[in-house]
């Protein structure tokens, strides 16, 4: 990376003579992905060795295949959540592989799971809710960059990805990204989008953020509830959702909209302040609106 400026994640092509993979190589998390992959598990493991040890990533993940588990199960990978459906309906599997014993570890693992114990036991509130007075809810577009730069960078001390650049925000929109925003007196106040993956049909709910100050007003419901609307237009029915395990208002935002827990990545990226551990949530939104 730069001296001022951190090197964010970015995809390539990798093959061998026996296999193909999608790999995001993320060195401001210390990390390297599989987003996709093809032919020998075993000749991914060994490319994904051979790039982890050349950038010096910390933690290897891999979206596998469930026909493939033992092979990454054999070469020492864990399986640390589920993407139900993510593969045109097939599950995949979030593997992992730690190279250092600091990143393997995380000190607020109980914590989390007390967290987790008390967001599944809140109510669900699936139907729909009125907004609160004063704030509406519109899909967010390119001329908003800039205010929803100014958002993430104000939330987020850091972020995985630069989403305080509103040239990056506009890219991302460009390439297909949606965004729903929460306005108050015409000044959006919250906001989240849909990173949707359109070779497998399924979409990740990401990018969530609010103010402070309108933190109470539960308008992170509705955002999510829009964008489940604007998939399903789109005949999109898998959706996830990575939050931050210590968050407990994000974790009951998914608890309560019906989504599924099913398991959490350590250390599994730079947000906030620190490296955190992730926890996945996962719906299927092809069922009716209520």
């Amino acid at each position: 990376m730069t001296a001022n400026k951190p090197l964010y994640a970015h995809n390539r092509i990798e093959t061998g003579p026996d296999f193909w993979m999608d790999v995001c190589l993320d060195p401001f998390n210390a990390r390297l992905r599989v987003d996709d992959y093809r032919g020998s598990a075993a000749g991914v493991c060994r490319r994904i060795h051979e790039l982890s040890s050349l950038y010096v990533f910390t933690k290897n993940i891999v979206k596998a295949r469930a026909e493939h588990i033992p092979q990454f199960l054999a070469h020492g990978y864990m399986i640390e959540a589920v993407f139900y459906r993510y593969f045109n309906g097939s599950d995949a599997y979030g593997m992992a592989l730690y190279t250092s014993d600091a990143r393997r570890t995380s000190v607020y693992w109980l914590t989390e799971d007390e967290d987790l114990r008390r967001v599944l036991r809140l109510p669900y509130r699936i139907n729909k809710e009125v907004l609160p007075h004063g704030y509406t809810v519109r899909a967010a577009c390119v001329a908003d960059a800039a205010a929803l730069a100014q958002l993430y960078g104000a939330v987020f001390q850091t972020y995985p990805t630069p989403m305080n650049e509103s040239a990056y925000i506009r890219k991302v929109m460009e390439g297909g990204t949606i965004f729903y925003v929460a306005e108050n007196a015409g000044r959006i106040v919250s906001a989240a989008s849909a990173e949707v993956n359109r070779t497998y049909h399924n979409a990740e709910m990401t990018d969530c953020a609010t103010y402070p100050e309108h933190r109470q007003y539960g308008l992170m419901r509705h955002l999510i509830r829009a964008l489940e609307e604007d998939l399903r237009h789109h005949h999109l029915y898998c959706v996830y959702s990575l939050a931050r395990s210590l968050s407990f208002g994000m974790n009951a935002v998914f608890h309560q909209l019906g989504y599924t827990y099913s398991g959490r990545m350590a250390n599994n990226c730079n947000i906030y302040d620190k490296l955190e551990d992730m926890s996945l949530w996962v719906k299927d939104i092809s069922a009716p609106v209520l």
